[in-house]
């Protein structure tokens, strides 16, 4: 294996530094550490960091008792760019891999991916991540095709990947003050000194995202809306334009089925009939059927599909709000704090 810069334990073998971040975890935490020291690594040695931001439970106690290597960091702001960046500055290896302590790494994954990186271009390795149980709820069941994406080269990549630790050091890792988008951010700031992302078609995570009411699916959407602002604007001023024409489509889009929806209401109360509001409804009927034919790669599953392009499109109005809501906090000069849609 020929990867640039490695660091090697005293046997001689390669060092993959394993870096999991959580908050408030419990379980699922146990469940992820126990994953990360059951995957195969005949090729190389692991060492495994865990990274905690605040939690009130036994984490880092628990962490600890299985072996990692834990660090307990009380932010005033958590943001999950601290935890990694923490992680990967304490870690010795010369690949990372980055995990979010709500996941179980697929055992053969790294093993099975670590060869792509004899390309010195290739700077971040992720596979695919899907959803545990995606039959608990209907929104983890349609988020869950959110997860799917084309392999090859991509602009950047989600919170599961490993990274060439050089590419950490020549940029300096995550942007600690984005609460989210910090991947995409920093996947657009390694591009800049000429690397890419890859995205191989493995199995990489299994996600618990855990969204059972329709309270926690706007709220991530709302967070995804602010990263989208945020991200946008802080490239944008450093001359390296990332999600300005995303951002635009989405205040389009948003506003447009807003000002449906509101037609489909005002017509139902002034004739006292549902008929004419569904009628209004249409064009939105037919934009979501559309979506899940263009998605029928990603599933087999008809309700999923027919779910899925309901989502793509009912989404942008939350996704909105959350631009909506970083353009407010900038004008009033406040930060955002953690957006927090799963329960303990």
């Amino acid at each position: 294996m020929n990867v640039e810069s490695s660091v090697s334990t005293a046997s001689g073998q390669l060092l993959i530094s394993v870096v999991v971040i959580g908050r408030n975890e419990g379980e699922r935490l146990r469940r992820c550490l126990q994953s990360v020291l059951s995957m195969a690594h005949d090729n190389f040695q692991v060492e495994v960091i865990y990274v905690d931001s605040g939690s009130t439970d036994d984490s880092v106690s628990l962490a600890e008792a299985m072996g990692a290597k834990a660090i307990a960091l009380q932010p005033e702001r958590p943001t999950a760019a601290l935890g990694r960046n923490a992680g990967w500055r304490l870690a010795t290896g010369s690949i990372v891999l980055f995990l979010d302590g709500d996941t179980i790494l697929h055992p053969r994954f790294v093993m099975d991916a670590l060869h792509e990186f004899d390309s010195a271009e290739v700077a971040v390795v992720w596979g695919h991540r899907r959803e545990l149980y995606p039959e608990r709820s209907l929104y983890n069941r349609v988020l869950d095709l959110d997860w799917i994406y084309l392999p090859g080269l991509t602009p950047f990549c989600g919170g599961d990947a490993l990274f060439r630790r050089t590419a950490l050091e020549e940029t300096g890792g995550f942007e600690e003050t984005l609460i989210a988008g910090e991947e995409p951010e920093l996947c657009r700031r390694i591009s800049g000194f000429g690397y890419t992302i890859l995205h191989v078609d493995r199995p990489m995570t299994r996600h618990d995202l855990a969204i059972t009411r329709w309270q926690q699916y706007w709220k991530r959407a709302v967070r995804s809306g602010y990263a989208f602002a945020e991200v946008s604007e802080r490239l944008r001023a450093s001359g390296q334009s990332f999600w300005i024409e995303e951002s635009k489509k989405n205040r389009n889009r948003a506003l447009a089925l807003l000002g449906l929806f509101s037609a489909a209401v005002v017509i139902s109360i002034a004739v006292a009939s549902a008929l004419p509001a569904l009628a209004v409804l249409l064009p939105f009927i037919a934009l979501a059927l559309r979506s899940s034919w263009k998605a029928r790669w990603k599933s087999n599953d008809v309700v999923a599909l027919a779910l899925y392009g309901v989502h793509s499109h009912l989404q942008q109005i939350p996704i909105y709000f959350g631009q909506l809501q970083y353009k407010w906090n900038q004008r009033k000069g406040r930060r955002a704090v953690l957006f927090e849609y799963k329960r303990p």
